[in-house]
């Protein structure tokens, strides 16, 4: 079992999770992604490796509660550890000098970004990261960002910090702005709408877009085909295939339609959950 050494709320509902993995930790590359259990009975929840320390022999994971199984996750303590914990996985996103990249993340996509940015840093690339948020009380991690970009750019729905607006628009400017050939990679990590948006800001500028995607998934080693996607019309499953792909060949609107399959039934299991662990509001709302 996985010893957790830390677990911190980052913000509201996102938590960081330093785990004791030492064999993962070794194989671990940018990109890679590992699935988690709570408990014997619980769900396997995929988490792209945020962060990894091989001297050390641990991951670091940013756990945003959505569900039953990320609740159960965030209420973890230091000393615990999870019941199962399988990785790395998936293919490692590829790290070659382009010149100049820019990095694309929202909401919890600055974690799993983290790690990119950082190897094109190292190997000397020009990294330019746009960070966004609904608002500035959900940022994390922008000193983290900051450390390995050469351009540092913020912004919020709300206008709460930084500049007001969609990552779209700064990226936009950015490409205008930019020769052709310039910008030799783009990478976008965050909710499928936001990626999607990403992918059609750069389509007219043809500057190939990476997106790392999240569907769902059960095995993670491609046997059970949950987590399928449809790439230039053809399918391929995330878990061994991805979870990095062109986001100008991805079915989007098949990709949202699919993770919304559950949704229902997981707001229920939710809502249940917090009922029986005692931590709903006086008048039985959800928190």
């Amino acid at each position: 079992m996985a010893k957790i050494l830390s677990n911190v709320e980052l913000a509201p509902k996102i938590y960081q999770m330093v785990v004791e993995a030492p064999r993962i930790a070794r194989k671990a590359l940018p990109g890679q992604f590992v699935l988690v259990m709570a408990e014997e009975r619980g769900e396997r929840v995929p988490f792209t490796i945020a962060d990894f320390d091989r001297q050390a022999g641990t991951i670091t994971l940013v756990v945003r509660v959505i569900g039953t199984s990320t609740m159960k996750l965030s209420r973890l303590t230091p000393g615990e550890s999870l019941y199962a914990l399988i990785g790395p996985l998936g293919r490692p996103s590829e790290i070659r000098s382009v010149g100049r990249v820019v990095m694309v993340a929202g909401g919890v996509g600055a974690a799993p970004i983290y790690p990119v940015a950082r190897a094109f840093y190292q190997v000397g690339d020009h990294v330019t990261t746009i960070q966004g948020a609904r608002s500035r009380e959900l940022l994390f991690w922008t000193d983290r960002l900051a450390s390995v970009s050469h351009d540092h750019i913020i912004t919020t729905d709300d206008g709460s910090f930084g500049r007001p607006g969609l990552v779209t628009e700064p990226l936009r400017e950015l490409l205008e702005q930019s020769e052709p050939g310039q910008i030799g990679r783009v990478y976008a990590i965050g909710p499928a709408v936001m990626m999607k948006a990403c992918a059609q800001t750069t389509r007219p500028f043809g500057v190939k877009t990476i997106v790392s995607l999240n569907p769902i998934m059960v095995d993670g080693t491609g046997m059970c085909g949950g987590c399928r996607v449809s790439v230039e019309g053809k399918t391929f499953f995330a878990c061994v295939d991805g979870p990095d792909f062109d986001g100008h060949l991805v079915d989007w609107d098949l990709l949202i339609f699919r993770q919304q399959l559950y949704h229902d039934l997981e707001t229920c299991s939710l809502e249940r959950y917090i009922r029986q662990t005692s931590l709903c509001r006086e008048d039985g709302s959800v928190p």
